[in-house]
């Protein structure tokens, strides 16, 4: 399994240049300077993925999905899989394949089930859906986890509660 944090020097430095001379507006540029490197490391997961990313970012669905798909055959682990994760289940849910979404965000929340950024996108997709409970209690819950950061105060706990009888934990 390949993470990003266990990356040469060289290949995180690279990915980082790609990132900082990104265009949200014209993601073209980018695109090319991702597939240009992952053509210099063919089979690099990591670097797969960044493409994807590049794809996803342009609006690119059905090309990130692909290569989303070839980057975790590939093998990534630690927080770099986390990101593909949310990232494919959030491609699959805007190509409308709703079922295989929520597939890849429960895999997602299996093995990262601290994570808030996964936690989110699964609400995403729970809204969409039309599990609208179930969206509005893992979004409640993951507010209330935050309450000292917020101004909920004790309020928090009892969101908590209200978050698991929305999730289907009901009487």
């Amino acid at each position: 399994m390949t993470d990003g944090d266990t990356l040469a020097p060289e290949l995180r430095e690279a990915i980082a240049t790609g990132y900082a001379e990104r265009d949200r507006e014209n993601m073209e540029p980018t695109i090319r300077y991702f597939e240009e490197l992952l053509e210099r490391h063919p089979g690099h997961p990591v670097l797969t993925y960044e493409l994807a990313g590049a794809y996803d970012t342009a609006g690119r669905e059905a090309e990130a999905r692909t290569r989303y798909e070839e980057a975790l055959r590939l093998g990534l682990g630690g927080d770099t899989l986390r990101r593909c994760l949310c990232q494919y289940g959030s491609t699959l849910r805007w190509l409308g394949e709703l079922e295989a979404s929520l597939s890849v965000l429960e895999r997602a929340r299996r093995e990262f089930p601290d994570s808030d950024a996964v936690k989110v996108f699964h609400a995403l997709t729970l809204h969409e859906a039309a599990r609208d409970d179930e969206a509005v209690g893992v979004l409640l819950g993951v507010i209330a986890a935050h309450g000292d950061a917020t101004d909920l105060g004790r309020y928090a706990t009892g969101l908590a509660g209200l978050a698991e009888w929305l999730i289907g934990r009901r009487p």
